[in-house]
């Protein structure tokens, strides 16, 4: 079975495939006896666990996203330990659940679209993005959903955090513990791999900014919350987006509000998800009629959705260099030109004066390209001051959550949505209408103590556990 999950969640130092027949665990000890040598697991046909010799089941615990290791086998194999609290049937049962609640216990239910999913299911049922965007949006509301919005709009902030972030680390190279180069942090499938492989010494590379996905629940969960005059949980926050890993993002600890008991984004669907949800409402996307787009604050009037510069990934390097040129040297950068090396997911950046290097970005998408540029580092051979990295080849337009098209090859589909996504018109974060008052009003300024805790996390290295789970099967 062909895993939705990135590259990066799979190909690790782990030997832990788990079978199709047999229920995912998290390891248990078992207790050698004195004088024994290694102490073997017998494995029924019903998937029940004995230690050889002994008579007492083994106490079978179901693994959770708080527990995923990121392996390669329960997530690739078996139907039973699907994660049930992020799919599509999840949030059917909320809205289920709204329809015979008491008028004042309903649950406010928010979706926030990815553009890369958008522009899949545009490429699928050969809509212009903003008509796709309108149509999902009519869809969502028929269902029972009360406000649809767009994680472009949440990408703003990510970007601008980015930025800032990069050009102070450069300025503090020489005394900060944050090294350079630093390493984007928008891709869960990367974060997993880079946590749980490489553990400290890859962490103090990584950028602190949120991703997008996790941006949008604290402006939903926060901002939006207020606005409506609720608490966090009375919010049901699902985010539409083009990569399975974003479910193990949305579950971690860091991104959960203990005074409320209740997550930034409480379901990640994806793309294919939403597509199974069209076909189990006798729903073509095509047919519907288009629905005015939602808006986060007053000062917002969009008719029409937006994206950014830099590629289907979100932009990173782009919008970084063309900042750290102009803050840092007062250069002003138009077109940012790129170099591919050994291969296209693999491309150098220079800003050059006078024969001198002054700043020399990366974009590494793909497992391949992430272990070379990881080599690099571990050798003290990495030339680079930014690297946006992403697990998936070509990006997130590539994401395993994204449509198949049975009919057309695969590099073809591509080609056409990232035509599609490419289509809708770009804006500069600094200047998109409700940013600067958001910072403002919400965030009680740039690089305020509140910015920090909404718009930035922390990263935590994960050790190896020594159990049953290392043995070679």
């Amino acid at each position: 079975m062909a895993s939705p999950f990135s590259g990066a969640l799979q190909l690790t130092d782990l030997d832990d495939f788990i079978g199709p027949s047999q229920d995912c665990i998290k390891p248990v000890k078992v207790d050698r006896r004195p004088g024994s040598g290694v102490a073997k697991i017998h494995i029924e046909d019903d998937g029940s666990y004995f230690q050889d010799g002994g008579t007492q089941r083994l106490e079978k615990a179901k693994i959770s996203l708080d527990d995923c290791l990121a392996c390669s086998g329960c997530v690739t194999s078996a139907e039973t330990v699907l994660i049930t609290q992020q799919s599509h049937e999840e949030l059917r049962k909320v809205l289920d659940a709204n329809k015979t609640a008491a008028p004042g216990q309903q649950r406010l239910v928010v979706v926030s679209v990815s553009p890369q999913s958008r522009a899949s299911l545009a490429a699928r049922f050969q809509l212009s993005p903003t008509d796709t965007a309108r149509k999902l949006t009519a869809f969502f509301k028929k269902i029972g959903v009360h406000y649809v919005f767009d994680t472009a709009f949440s990408r703003n902030f990510s970007l601008l955090e980015s930025q800032r972030e990069f050009v102070q680390r450069f300025r503090e190279q020489t005394n900060s513990t944050q090294a350079l180069p630093v390493l984007t942090s928008a891709c869960p499938g990367w974060i997993c791999y880079a946590e749980k492989t490489h553990g400290n010494f890859l962490i103090p590379y990584l950028s602190t900014a949120r991703s997008p996905q996790q941006v949008m629940g604290s402006l939903v969960k926060d901002f939006f919350a207020q606005q409506q005059h609720l608490t966090p949980d009375r919010i049901y926050h699902v985010t539409v987006m083009p990569c399975y890993d974003k479910k193990l993002e949305a579950s971690r600890p860091d991104f959960f509000n203990q005074e409320h008991q209740t997550r930034d984004v409480d379901c990640v669907v994806t793309t294919g998800e939403v597509f199974k949800l069209l076909e189990e409402e006798g729903v073509s996307l095509s047919e519907l009629e288009p629905a005015p787009l939602d808006n986060l604050c007053s000062s917002m009037s969009t008719q029409e959705p937006s994206s950014h510069r830099g590629g289907g990934s979100g932009g990173y390097l782009e919008h970084v260099f063309q900042h750290a040129a102009r803050e840092l040297f007062g250069i002003h950068v138009d077109e940012v030109t790129y170099r591919p090396l050994r291969n296209k997911d693999f491309q150098e950046v220079t800003l050059e004066k006078e024969g001198r290097v002054l700043l020399h970005f990366a974009a590494a998408y793909g497992f391949r390209n992430i272990q070379n540029l990881v080599q690099k580092l571990k050798r003290g051979r990495c030339p680079y001051h930014y690297v946006e990295v992403m697990a998936c080849p070509a990006g997130c337009l590539n994401g395993g959550g994204q449509l198949k098209a049975p009919d057309m090859p695969s590099k073809e589909l591509l080609q056409q949505v990232e035509m599609l996504y490419g289509m809708v018109r770009t804006e500069v974060p600094e200047n998109v209408p409700g940013v600067q008052e958001l910072y403002r009003s919400w965030l009680q300024g740039e690089g305020s103590e509140q910015a920090g805790r909404l718009l930035h996390t922390s990263y935590h290295a994960v050790e190896k556990a020594s159990s049953g789970l290392s043995i070679r099967w």
